[in-house]
C-alpha cells in the first residue's frame, strides 16, 4: 500500500480509503466484516463514512467491527465521517450545516462508531442558508474539543471551496485539509475549477466514485441492460430520487464513445499487466497530481480485494498519458476552451 499525507497535513494516509456507502443497505453485516478486515489487511487506514449511511446504520457497524479487533487495528485506522447532509430523518432541522444540525450529527456519529473522537469530519454538501462563519466556528470548535482532529470539506464547487478556506485562514479557524468529489476518468470536470482551488490551497482530493459508480469496472457493455447485482441494477439502498440520477447517468456515459473508448485502453492495458480493468483505472486517479485517497466503495470483500489489486500498478507516463488523451473532455466554450486556457498560461522562456 502507498501511504501519502492528508492533505497538507502530517497526518500518513492509505492512498486507497474504505468507502461504506452500501453498508446496512446491500452490504449486510457479515459481509462489512470481511470489507473491512480485507481493507485493513491490505494496508488500508482511512474508513470513509457518514450519518447518512444505511441511516447510520454503516457507522454502527464499523464501530461493531472496531471493537471485536485488536488494540493495535483499532489505533491504526483513521476515520473519517460526515454530517450535514442528504439525511433522511424527518426534522426540519436535522438538515444542512447549521451548529444545532452539526452537534447533533456529530454526537450521533461519535456514539455509532463507539469513539470519543474522529480523525476526519466533514460537511458533506454545502448549505446556501447557513452562513460558512457558522459552519466553521463548529468545526473549529469540534477540533478544539478533542471530538474531530482535521476538518475536511465535501462536494463543494471552486468558489465555495475557496470561501470556506478563506474564511477560516481570517478568522483563524480549523483549517480544512481535505476536500471530496467525485473523480475519475468519467468525471474529469472537476479539474476546472475544483482541483486547482484545492491544490492552491494545499487540500488533499478525496476522490469518491473513482470507477464511476462501477462503469469502468469493464461489467458493461455497448447496448446492454445492467444486470444486478451491480450499482446500475440493483439500487436497493437508495431512494427513488436516487436511482433516477443513476439511471440518466448511465444513460448518458453508455451513450458516449468516449465511454467505450476508455473502457477499451483500460481493458488493454489490463490485459498486458495481469490485472482488471478497474485496477488499472483507479491507478490512473491516483497517478494524478493532488489526490490523497481514492474511496472504494466496494459492495462485498471480494470486489475489495479485485480493486486493491491497485495498489501494486504503477502505470508507466505512455499508459497514463493514453487514458488521458481519450478521457479528455475537451470543453469547447470559454473560459476552460483552448482560447481561455492560453489567456490564463505564461511562461518565461
Amino acid at each position: 500500500m502507498k501511504y501519502v499525507p492528508l492533505g497538507a497535513s502530517g497526518l500518513a494516509t492509505s492512498i486507497y480509503a474504505l468507502g461504506t456507502a452500501t453498508f446496512g443497505g446491500s452490504t449486510d453485516e457479515a459481509e462489512a466484516i470481511r470489507v473491512l478486515d480485507t481493507f485493513a489487511d491490505a494496508g488500508g487506514l482511512l474508513i470513509d463514512t457518514a450519518d447518512a449511511y444505511g441511516d447510520g446504520r454503516a457507522e454502527v457497524l464499523i464501530g461493531r467491527w472496531l471493537r471485536t479487533r485488536t488494540a493495535e487495528v483499532r489505533e491504526r485506522m483513521l476515520l473519517s465521517t460526515k454530517g450535514g447532509g442528504f439525511t433522511t430523518t424527518a426534522g426540519r432541522n436535522q438538515w444542512g450545516n447549521t451548529r444545532h444540525n452539526l452537534t447533533r450529527a456529530l454526537e450521533a456519529s461519535l456514539r455509532n462508531l463507539g469513539v470519543d473522537c474522529v480523525t476526519l469530519y466533514q460537511a458533506h454538501t454545502w448549505d446556501p442558508l447557513t452562513p460558512q462563519e457558522e459552519t466553521l466556528r463548529f468545526l473549529d470548535d469540534a477540533v478544539r474539543a478533542g471530538k474531530v482532529r482535521y476538518v475536511g470539506i465535501s462536494n463543494y464547487t471552486g468558489w465555495q471551496l475557496q470561501k470556506a478556506v478563506g474564511l477560516a485562514d481570517s478568522m483563524g479557524l480549523a483549517r480544512p485539509v481535505t476536500f471530496q468529489a467525485q473523480y475519475s476518468l468519467l468525471c474529469r470536470e472537476i479539474e476546472w475549477e475544483i482541483v486547482p482551488a484545492g491544490r492552491a490551497n494545499g487540500l488533499g482530493l478525496l476522490a469518491w466514485s473513482p470507477l464511476s459508480g462501477g462503469l469502468l469496472s469493464g461489467k458493461y457493455a455497448p447496448h446492454a441492460v445492467p444486470t444486478g447485482p451491480a450499482r446500475f441494477a440493483d439500487q436497493r439502498e437508495r431512494g427513488k430520487m436516487h436511482a433516477a440520477y443513476v439511471n440518466a447517468l448511465y444513460r448518458s456515459h453508455a451513450a458516449s464513445d468516449r465511454t467505450w473508448q476508455i473502457l477499451k485502453i483500460l481493458g488493454e492495458i489490463g490485459a498486458a499487466r495481469n490485472v482488471s480493468p478497474a485496477a488499472v483505472a483507479l491507478a490512473w486517479v491516483t497517478a494524478q497530481p493532488g489526490v490523497s485517497g481514492a474511496v472504494l466503495g466496494a459492495r462485498d470483500a471480494r470486489q475489495l480485494a479485485d480493486n486493491l489489486q491497485a495498489r501494486w500498478i504503477t502505470l508507466e507516463d505512455d499508459e497514463v498519458a493514453r487514458l488521458t488523451e481519450a478521457s479528455d473532455p475537451r470543453p469547447a466554450g470559454y473560459p476552460y476552451g483552448a482560447f481561455g486556457a492560453m489567456q490564463r498560461s505564461r511562461t518565461i522562456e
